[in-house]
């Protein structure tokens, strides 16, 4: 009976830890660059794009295409650091836990 109370109260404290660590992602941000930092995107840690900045050189008809690019692979680099930030906080925070191999938290 003791063990089952214990799980429940680890069970309860992950819970908060979970929660606590969801409400941090959310309001970190990440900078993405692209083009040796021409285009840079920032966004927040629900994807939600805060900031672009755009190097003015880039602004060009002929080079529309390009700058298009650049925006993409900035967004997409800022997307990869939060994910890995993500992940990197959920290892964290499941560590010393009792998980099965395999389990993946709620992200």
């Amino acid at each position: 009976m003791r063990d089952l109370f214990s799980m429940l109260g680890k069970a309860k404290e992950m819970q908060a830890k979970l929660q606590a660590m969801q409400e941090e992602i959310a309001n970190m941000e990440m900078e993405g660059q692209a083009g040796a930092g021409a285009v840079k995107v920032t966004l927040s840690g629900k994807f939600e794009m805060r900031k672009l900045d755009i190097d003015p050189s880039l602004l060009k008809a002929d080079e529309a295409e390009i700058l298009e690019d650049l925006i993409l692979a900035a967004h997409n680099d800022a997307r990869v650091k939060i994910e890995a930030e993500m992940q990197r906080k959920t290892q964290e925070m499941a560590a010393g836990l009792p998980i099965p191999p395999g389990l993946k938290l709620p992200f």
